[in-house]
This record gives C-alpha cells, structure tokens and sequence, in this order.
C-alpha cells in the first residue's frame, strides 16, 4: 500500500490490487502513481471515483420519421440527423457500434422504426422499443415541454440514462410475420364492424354497395383466419403453445394466437409481472389517510381486450374461474370488479401452464399459479 499526501493535504490511500467489475457496489483506491489504462489514470493529490461512474457509458435516443433520423447521445451531448434509407440506417449503425452505448431508445411510431430496429439488432446493438406516452411524460416531468425531432431524440437519450430500460429480445422474422397477420386481422374486424353500423343509418340505395364492401371483408378475414391457422401448425413451437393455451376451457383461437404473438413475455414472469404487464394488476391510489379505490390501467391494452372477451366466456364454461367469479360477487364485488379479478386469475393460470408445459387439469387448476 502507498500513503499520498495530495495538494489539499488530505492523506490517499492506494493499492494495487485488481480494479473491481463493473457494477461493484464498492470502489478501489490506486497510487497516484500508477498506470491502469486511458479511462483510469489519476491525477496527483485525486482521489479515484467510483468504478461504476469512472467507466465511459453512453445512452443513445434516436426518434424515427419518414424521411428522417435524428440522433441524440449523452451525455457527450453529441447530435446530428441522416436520412432514413437502408444506407443511412447502415451508416448509424457502424457509427454506433463504435459508440458501444449502454442502450438505445426508440419509440414506438407504429412499425415506422422496424427497419432500424431489426439493423440496431442484427448489430447485437442493445436497442428498445418504448412507449411514445411514457417518454412524453417523462419530457414534461424534466421540463421539457416543447416538441421537435431534435428535443424528442434528446428526451429519449435522456429517459435512457435516467430509467435504463431493459433491453429485451425482439421477435425474430416469424414472430413478427404472425404478429402481422393478427394486427390485419384486428384492422378487418373494426372495418367490418364500421361498415355494418353503416348499413343500419345509410339510405336504401348505397346497401348494396356497403353489404358487397361486407361481404369481401368477411371472405378476407376467413382467409387470414386460415393463414394464422396454417402458420401456427407449421411451427413445432407455436403448436405446443397453441395446444397449452387451447386446453384451458373458455380460450379460444383469438386469445391463443394474440398471446403468442403479443404477449412472448408469458411463462417467463411469475402471476404478479405477468399482470402489470398486461394492465389487469390493481394499482394503489392512497394519499395520507386517504384510501382510493385500486385501479387497473397500462400495459398492452389490446391484449387485454381480447382477455377480456375470452374470460366473459370462461366465466361460464371454466369451472376453476366461473367458482371464483361467484365467490367474489357473494362477497359483495361488483360484477365488473369481479370480472377484472377473474382476468388475472384467467391470466396466472395461463402463465402457469406455458411456465410449467402442462395442459389443463380441472381436478389441479386451483395449483397451478406461479409465485
């Protein structure tokens, strides 16, 4: 060991032993005379900071339009904008794996940002995808109320340095070719649902045209019903899901297909996660002697809609949630809170059975949930 005395005369304390992992929870003194690398060497009479702050850490936001990306890093406070071609997306993801940044934010723009997002991943590039109303909140929770691409690209560097998002593993080419068949699916529901509320308020002589636009949407949908059917038997993987899913009484063909394709996080995270990420986890809202009622908001709305069809129906003919649901409205809860209770219920049980790979059982339902 060595004994520094530094130019305000307090006495440092130095060793030579290894500097610590990155992330250590402690921190290691070294002579001020010692060599340990660029990004390590002191100066005379300085104490050495932090392992974890002392290594160089970069937090990358890039917002995603049409024609264009800008991208912001932090904190060397660096920007610049480039086209959005394959070339370009090319170019920032050599620049960025020089960077070697600790994770890259993206929003959501409605499939606008999957070319860079399947390149940043290709690239091994730690990139996640966000939600635009989590950032937008965070931009006005740090003051930052006005909106261009410039400041958006900033904001996301800077929600990426203060939240550090978990980056996780994005849907490879099949996933993402059946995630497009149920999103076009759910887009020919809600036309044929307009066009029939149409029919009812139009005048005589435009029904015709509406119930053949009807017609062409219904043999459209059959068609991309037997598509997902044809895909989902084709896969080892999603026909085993699909079987899991598919034994439990009240779940049908929507549901499975939604919660493969949507919900890729299920049998992975216990009943509690699994809930919150989906928005059917009853959340506190208690001030000082206050107590609110709990609520239930967030996470992937469509796959709660369609949970919710599926449990209106496993209500009746699943004997484990149709006994819970009646308990809970004997003891006084309101239908409506009763049936939000039996969507999570629905949704452990779920959970459970892609999580331990076991179909349903009536005799054992009531076990099968996940701590």
């Amino acid at each position: 060991m060595n004994l520094t005395i530094g130019m305000t005369g307090r006495i440092t304390l130095g060793t030579t032993d290894p500097a610590p992992k990155l992330g250590s929870s402690y921190h290691t003194l070294r002579s001020p005379n010692s060599c340990v690398g660029r990004r390590a060497r002191i100066s005379q009479g300085r104490e050495l900071e932090n392992t974890y702050e002392e290594v160089h850490m970069s937090f990358v936001g890039i917002d995603v339009s049409k024609l264009q990306l800008d991208i912001a890093v932090r904190p060397e406070d660096k920007r610049w904008a480039t086209g959005n071609t394959e070339e370009d997306i090319a170019k920032v993801v050599e620049i960025l794996n020089g960077v070697s940044p600790q994770v890259i934010v993206v929003e959501a723009t409605g499939g606008m940002e999957m070319p860079l997002v399947a390149a940043l991943s290709q690239a091994n590039l730690p990139v996640v995808v966000v939600n635009p109303r989590q950032v937008r909140n965070f931009a006005k929770a740090v003051g930052r109320m006005a909106k261009t691409d410039r400041i958006d690209a900033e904001v996301l560097a800077h929600f990426g340095e203060a939240v550090k998002p978990e980056v996780r593993l994005l849907k490879d080419e099949d996933t993402q070719m059946l995630t497009a068949l149920v999103t076009r699916r759910r887009q020919v529901i809600e036309m044929l649902t307009a066009e029939k509320n149409r029919l009812g308020i139009s005048p005589k002589v435009i029904h015709k045209d509406i119930q053949k636009h009807i017609n062409w949407l219904q043999k459209r949908l059959e068609d991309i019903d037997s598509n997902l059917d044809s895909a989902i038997r084709n896969s080892p993987l999603w026909r085993e899901k699909n079987d899991l899913l598919r034994s439990v009484p009240g779940v049908g063909p929507v549901l499975s297909v939604s919660l493969i394709t949507g919900l890729p996080e299920l049998g992975t995270l216990n009943r509690r996660q699994i809930a919150a990420l989906v928005g059917v986890a009853p959340l506190n809202h208690d001030s000082g002697l206050f107590r609110g009622k709990r609520t239930v908001w967030g996470g992937r709305a469509y796959i709660r809609a369609v949970l919710y069809m599926a449990t209106l129906r496993a209500s009746s003919v699943n004997p484990a949630i149709n006994r819970f649901y009646l308990r809970l409205i004997e003891a006084g809860k309101k239908p409506k809170v009763a049936l939000t209770a039996c969507m999570r219920k629905l949704l452990g049980i779920l959970n459970a059975i892609i999580k331990n790979r076991t179909p349903w059982q009536a005799d054992n339902s009531t076990c099968l949930t996940t701590p």
